[in-house]
């Protein structure tokens, strides 16, 4: 059996062209792809520098830029999907995948921008599809908290 019956190389090729079909993001300098990451934090988490993100780049500067200008910059500042849509995509993949310390900032992301608990809880009801019992529970109690913090906050809507 060769490489070429086991592995096709057309979806590959594929992918390849339209990441190279979209000059905007393909050919953007670093400093563009900086920008476009940087304008992204700021709409998610309303105006404000996200803490552990800036912890670490104290650290781990070369990560925190690889977080900013590629996650950010080129995934996120993708047009295809809007930011609401893309945080309710995130908070369903790390409650299924149980990494609550990323469900929890995605969360408040959400709620950041219009999404609200009912939706949020209905992620977590999904979950119980795809991911099993377990991870929604977990996914609950890590909403639960957040939605209890933002409540107690000063200035909080009731």
């Amino acid at each position: 059996m060769t490489l070429g019956t086991m592995f096709s190389f057309k979806p590959a090729l594929a992918a390849l062209a339209m990441v190279s079909a979209e000059p905007a993001l393909a050919q953007a300098s670093g400093e563009e792809r900086r920008r476009r990451g940087e304008d992204v934090m700021r709409t998610l988490n309303q105006g404000q520098p996200q803490p552990a993100l800036e912890g670490l780049r104290r650290d781990f500067p070369d990560l925190a830029d690889a977080i900013t200008d590629y996650a950010l910059g080129d995934v996120w500042g993708r047009p295809g999907l809007d930011h609401r849509t893309r945080q309710l995509a995130a908070v369903s993949a790390f409650a299924a995948l149980g990494n609550q310390p990323f469900l929890r900032v995605h969360a408040g992301y959400a709620l950041n921008l219009g999404v609200s608990e009912a939706e949020l809880k209905e992620i977590v009801h999904l979950t119980t599809v795809h991911a099993g019992f377990p991870r929604a529970i977990e996914a609950a109690q890590t909403l639960g908290a957040l939605f209890a913090e933002r409540r107690a906050a000063p200035g909080a809507r009731p």
